[in-house]
């Protein structure tokens, strides 16, 4: 069993950064997948950013690359995701997520995942 706590979420004016972490508990995840994902009220969850296993390398959905930065400190079992430049529409529930044995091609897709964390509410506004 895993589970994942959140921090960081909150009010910020457009053009603000916030950074996000994710911990995580009940095993080493520095070979999982992990996985940032996001969530409008009324909209699909989407993908936000992600490393595939052992990798420091993330891959980002459109709408977030060159803002987004997320990294992976393995001694802490944390990952982060450090949003730059937000602007109204990055508002949303963020929620990390994880699974060791996913492949390549899921990356992008959560129903792939088998841990979610609550998520913290993002609210971009002046």
């Amino acid at each position: 069993q895993v589970t994942l706590v959140e921090s960081g979420g909150g009010l910020v004016p457009p053009g603000g950064s916030l950074r996000l972490s994710c911990k995580a508990s009940g095993r080493p995840f520095n070979r999982d997948t992990v996985a940032w994902f996001r969530q409008a009220p009324g909209m699909e969850r989407e993908f936000v950013a992600a490393m595939f296993r052992s990798s420091s390398t993330a891959s980002y959905g459109d709408s977030v690359k060159g803002r987004f930065t997320m990294s992976r400190d393995n001694a802490k079992n944390t990952v982060y995701l450090q949003m730059n430049s937000l602007r109204p529409e990055d508002t949303a529930v963020y929620s990390c997520a994880t699974n060791r044995n996913l492949i390549l091609s899921s990356l992008q897709l959560p129903s792939q995942y088998d841990y979610w964390g609550q998520g913290p509410q993002v609210t971009v506004s002046s």
